[in-house]
């Protein structure tokens, strides 16, 4: 088969990131704390005064990137099961597709467990097509089919604008990848998932002897798409001295889950200049790391005094480099964070970096008395 037929047969070759999905205690206060801290607009609402009467949802967005926030209104549903088990989470992973009906049939017939069948809903700018299959843990995948629609976000939203002012604007860009953290000895099942399901294939993987340190360790294989547009990097434990920040991620939790989202920026020392102004706190780095920084990924664009003053971690491959730093927990428990990342050429997820981030990670969780 020509690699055209393959990518017109293959409803899922050509996707994107829709949205990602928060499920929360307080929808409106999470809002406000993300517009304020990471510099969203909110532009949508639905709940009760838009004729929604179990919760109430409030959509965020940041150039390409769209989260939708969403507590109950009620104490025994899926939501407030969801927020009582795992505290504030991402349940939906949402992906743009061209036919909804197309990928969800190929999806449940490469063995996907479906959640929502195809269901088309509509308003005056259009008509919109959702269906949703399950994944790890309690995340799901929705494929969202907008064939032009023009709305503010879905059938059943109103637009509802609002920014905070005072506010730094990071200039947050897009989804870069977003992360699974799944049990022991699921990774490969999960990757196999993704390819069998998706049509993925492995960008790079890294085992414990990449991903580790004196006490803990991890595995990770990344899943993505053709156009490497939507990856997600799989996580499982393994064996250390001491519990890994998987682990601990697992416990807190209380099952899988995405562990965190990958954003991209164009600049990211200005990025993280406006965050840390809003208050954003972010994974401290060995001053060490940054002594022999350049004899390790060679000349880059960006002077490492300005790198090591806002503790920016640095890595290379043989596209380019790329830059990173990663937020601390999001909230109490130690499971959400937020990756911000600029690559200049590189499609690394920063194996360079592995054991500046886990020293820094372990210094929290022996804080937290988990390590």
């Amino acid at each position: 088969m020509s690699t055209m037929a393959s990518k017109q047969s293959n409803p899922l070759a050509n996707i994107d990131w829709a949205y990602l999905e928060f499920y929360v205690g307080n929808a409106k206060q999470a809002a406000h704390y993300y517009c304020s801290a990471f510099g969203f607009n909110q532009v949508a609402y639905a709940g009760p005064e838009t004729g929604t009467r179990d919760r109430a949802s409030y959509v965020l967005e940041q150039n390409k990137l769209r989260f939708m926030l969403t507590s109950s209104l009620r104490d025994d549903d899926e939501i407030s099961d969801h927020v009582r088990k795992h505290g504030d989470g991402i349940k939906d992973v949402a992906i743009l597709v061209q036919d909804a009906r197309a990928a969800y049939d190929a999806a449940v017939a490469a063995g996907a467990k479906s959640v929502l069948s195809p269901t088309e809903s509509t308003d005056s700018t259009g008509r919109v097509i959702k269906a949703t299959i399950a994944t790890y843990g309690e995340t799901v995948h929705s494929f969202i089919q907008r064939d032009g629609y023009t709305g503010v976000f879905l059938p059943g939203f109103i637009e509802a604008r609002k920014s905070i002012e005072w506010t730094r604007k990071p200039n947050l860009s897009h989804v870069d990848h977003c992360v699974g953290n799944v049990g022991w000895g699921e990774m490969d099942p999960w990757g196999d998932f993704y390819a069998r399901v998706f049509g993925f294939s492995q960008l790079v993987s890294f085992d414990d002897k990449d991903i580790s340190t004196e006490y803990t360790a991890l595995k990770s294989k990344v899943m993505t798409d053709e156009r490497h547009r939507v990856k997600f990097p799989i996580n499982e434990p393994a064996h250390g001295k001491k519990k890994s920040q998987i682990e601990e991620y697992l416990d807190f939790y209380r099952g899988p889950g995405v562990q965190h989202v990958a954003i991209a920026t164009e600049n990211i020392v200005e990025t993280i200049d406006a965050l840390k102004a809003n208050g954003v706190e972010f994974m401290d780095t060995p001053d060490a790391y940054y002594d022999e920084l350049e004899a390790r990924v060679g000349k880059i664009d960006e002077a490492i005094t300005v790198l090591r003053e806002r503790r920016i971690l640095v890595d290379r491959d043989d596209l380019g480099y790329m830059l990173q730093i990663f937020t601390k927990p999001l909230q109490d428990r130690p499971t959400v964070f937020f990756e911000i990342i600029q690559r200049k050429g590189s499609l690394s997820f920063g194996k360079g970096n592995f054991k500046a981030l886990f020293v820094s990670i372990e210094r929290d969780q022996e804080k937290r008395g988990t390590l």
